[in-house]
Order: C-alpha cells, then sequence, then structure tokens
C-alpha cells in the first residue's frame, strides 16, 4: 500500500467497501431492510422474494457496502455458504413475530457459525429481531436467549430490534457494523 493510499484511508479520504452478507429466514424481511438502508432515490416499491441472491449497494459516512441478499427460501440456504469466505460482515435477520421457526432460525445460525470459512474468522454478526412491532413479537433480549447469541464468545455481534417497514433500529446496526468494519480493516 503506497502512502498516499495509507494518508486517504486515515484522513478518510477514500471510503472503504464492505461484502456483507444478508442472511435469514424467508420472510423475516431482509430485502426490507436493504431497501430501507438505499438512498430514497434508489428504494423500491415493491418487494418481492428473493430467489437465490440480490447484490445490492448502500453507503455511510466512510463506508460503501456491498450487500448480498441472500434467498431464506429452504431450497437456497445452501447458497449461503459459497458466499461467506469473501463477506467482512454478516447481517442475520431474525423474525421476532415468529415464535414457531425461531428455532429454524437458531439452526441455520448454528450451522452458519461452525462452518469452516466463518468458524475461526473474528467476522462482526449484527442481528435484527425484526418486526417488532408486532403485537406478540419477542423482545430483542428474548430473541438473543432463544438464539443462544451469548455463546458466540469469539464474534463481534449485536442485536438490533428493527422495524424493516419504518426504518427503526435499522441505522443504530449499520452504525454498529460500521465501527466493527473498520476496526478490522485498520
Amino acid at each position: 500500500m503506497n502512502l498516499f493510499h495509507k494518508l486517504s484511508n486515515w484522513l478518510r479520504l477514500k471510503r472503504q467497501e464492505a461484502n456483507v452478507l444478508c442472511v435469514g429466514l424467508d420472510n423475516s424481511g431482509k430485502s426490507t431492510i436493504i431497501n430501507q438502508l438505499k438512498p430514497s432515490s434508489a428504494q423500491t416499491q415493491d418487494i418481492v422474494p428473493t430467489i437465490g441472491f440480490c447484490v445490492e449497494k448502500f453507503s455511510t459516512s466512510s463506508l460503501t457496502f456491498t450487500v448480498f441478499d441472500m434467498s431464506g427460501q429452504g431450497r437456497y440456504r445452501s447458497l449461503w455458504e459459497h458466499y461467506y469466505r469473501d463477506a467482512h460482515a454478516i447481517i442475520f435477520v431474525i423474525d421476532s413475530g415468529d415464535k414457531v421457526r425461531i428455532v429454524v432460525a437458531k439452526e441455520e445460525l448454528d450451522m452458519l457459525l461452525h462452518h469452516s470459512d466463518v468458524k475461526h474468522r473474528r467476522i462482526p454478526i449484527l442481528f435484527f429481531a425484526n418486526k417488532s412491532d408486532l403485537q406478540d413479537s419477542l423482545s430483542s433480549v428474548k430473541v438473543s436467549q432463544m438464539m443462544g447469541l451469548d455463546n458466540i464468545k469469539n464474534k463481534p455481534w449485536h442485536i438490533c430490534a428493527s422495524n424493516a417497514l419504518t426504518g427503526e433500529g435499522l441505522q443504530e446496526g449499520v452504525d454498529w457494523l460500521q465501527d466493527q468494519i473498520r476496526s478490522l480493516k485498520s
């Protein structure tokens, strides 16, 4: 890395880029969250279920995120592992109103955490306990307990209650993720 490149990074003149993998069960709100994070001029009105994966970009003050929005349908979840190696961070979206399928979400998280491309890396994981506006939704604390997040010892993680439709809770999560990625890349 030449001196100018180091100086521009230090002065934050150049935005760093980060590949982020967004996973979670189908209908948890992944695509809606990513849509909310894009500039309003780039947002779409109609969100349809993701088949396979979709690549989206959004930027913060110091990072450009390339987000791989992965399908959460059962037959496509095996695709997730092909993107672990190049991910700088993971966003895991949980439908906090779906108490029955939270067990399946935990199983998927356990498989992700034990995958050889993730297991020994200090990759930050942001959890969105989405649909927190629903009357019977679980709190982020309860979601954390049911998902066993306290057992994650070798990776930085954070959980936020969120509402993908209004954007509530999303900025807090992205700010945390940005700080984690910047500290790992420095």
